[in-house]
């Protein structure tokens, strides 16, 4: 494909005025599309579930600032395997066949959802062990499973839609995301063992999906150098391109410091005084100012001046976090944190949609990594950085802060990559040869 017509693969594409289903005419893509949405759902369901249960655990021995530190300390699981085998993983999908490697991790989710259910049966210091050793599966799987899916996603739809699957792909996590959430805090009105119940089913109904979907062949012939050298090609392809380092590493740098997800559970019980229905709430509100903008994207696409949507984004999305810290109002609490998770849609979309379009299949698997090592990680290290602030400043200085610290990160990477800065299309993240 000459540069030419790769530059304007996104502008050419024309904005109905309905958000267009034609993706969905690719069988392999509607049923990958729908595998992932109810796989998202149980994750989701799961967060919520964990959070509320480990926190009441917590809470019965100790006060806010540690129980919130123990919160953190669940992302540190996550974090540790995710960060040794992150790139691992990446070179495993350009290497091993990408749908058996999604069918495996979502086989082990469906064990962490068996050992949850147990957890809740158990006495409180095998309950905190199995929870802990469940958060550090994830971390595996999440070494996996996202480079797997986002370097399969690709291969199942003509290049000229990608950016229509890329806006179907958010909005259908944001769905879930919102769903999952609601369902999940109702559910644990009657014990969390039905939450983690719920998860497994639609887990295996996943695996059974993924299963019977048709994949393309797929490409194998630059992919027989030794791991180290595949690791290194991944790595360096993100380092040349100033575009795509600059847009991970803004997103890194933002969610290490505004990222409140993990004191979700201390806001919903002890800053507004709510119950776990409440903190589905609060886990959705994010995913509802998400979904809004992801099916505003499918209607009408971004094509230009990307850079600056994703800078002024991360802005909007500092202030948002400020105004969560300071209410104490539920449903106010919720509009910032739709705010914010409608500010975080853009960001992701520019994202995605600079790494999709400038990097090569044959190696999506591994800058897939990159990304999930930066991105995926920064979410789970960004959890204990919450915790950690929580427990020496208390919960609301340590997201009123981070929202500032938001801010802050904006306006240095504007000038620390200028030419994300100065992006105005997709294809501009593409290395010249």
């Amino acid at each position: 494909m000459s540069q030419q017509a790769d530059r304007n693969l996104v502008s050419n594409i024309k904005a109905p005025r309905l958000p267009p289903l034609g993706v969905f005419r690719h069988r392999a893509y509607a049923q990958f599309w729908f595998m992932r949405v109810i796989a998202s759902m149980g994750l989701q369901m799961q967060a919520v579930a964990i959070g509320w249960q480990i926190y009441n655990l917590a809470r019965d021995s100790m006060n806010i600032e540690k129980s919130a530190f123990l919160l953190g300390m669940v992302g540190l699981a996550q974090f540790v395997p995710l960060f040794f085998l992150s790139l691992i993983g990446g070179q495993a999908v350009d290497k091993y066949n990408r749908k058996i490697i999604i069918i495996l991790a979502l086989l082990l989710e469906v064990i962490l959802s068996a050992t949850l259910m147990l957890s809740t049966k158990s006495p409180t210091h095998l309950a905190f062990i199995m929870i802990f050793s469940v958060a550090a599966g994830f971390g595996v799987i999440r070494a996996f499973l996202p480079p797997a899916m986002s370097a399969l996603g690709p291969n199942l739809v003509p290049r000229e839609e990608l950016p229509q699957a890329i806006a179907w792909n958010s909005l259908g996590f944001q769905g879930a995301s919102i769903i999952g959430p609601s369902i999940a805090g109702f559910l644990y009105i009657s014990g969390a063992v039905n939450v983690y119940l719920t998860c497994l089913i639609l887990q295996i109904i996943a695996v059974l999906v993924i299963f019977l979907t048709k994949t393309p062949p797929q490409d194998y012939s630059k992919t027989q150098e030794k791991f180290i050298v595949l690791i290194k090609e991944g790595l360096g392809f993100v380092w040349n391109n100033k575009i795509v380092l600059g847009a991970i590493s803004l997103d890194l740098a933002v969610v290490l410091l505004a990222g409140a997800t993990a004191l979700m559970p201390v806001f919903a019980r002890d800053i507004l005084h709510e119950n776990a229905q409440a903190l589905g709430i609060l886990r959705a509100a994010p995913s509802v100012g998400a979904a809004i903008v992801a099916l505003m994207l499918a209607i009408n696409p971004i094509r230009e001046k990307v850079g600056l949507w994703m800078f002024g984004a991360v802005g909007i999305f500092g202030l948002a976090t400020i105004g969560f810290g300071a209410s104490r109002m539920l449903y106010l609490s919720a509009f910032f944190l739709a705010i914010a998770g409608a500010a975080d849609m853009i960001s992701v979309y520019v994202r995605q949609s600079l790494m999709q379009l400038a990097t090569p299949d044959n190696m999506r698997g591994r800058v897939g990594a990159v990304s999930t090592l930066f991105i995926s990680a920064s979410n789970e290290l960004g959890e204990f950085q919450s915790g950690l602030a929580a427990r020496f400043l208390g919960p609301v200085m340590a997201v009123i802060l981070g929202g500032f610290g938001a801010i802050a990160v904006a306006g240095a990477w504007m000038k620390l990559f200028k030419p994300l800065k100065e992006a105005n299309r997709f294809s501009d993240a593409q290395i010249k040869d």
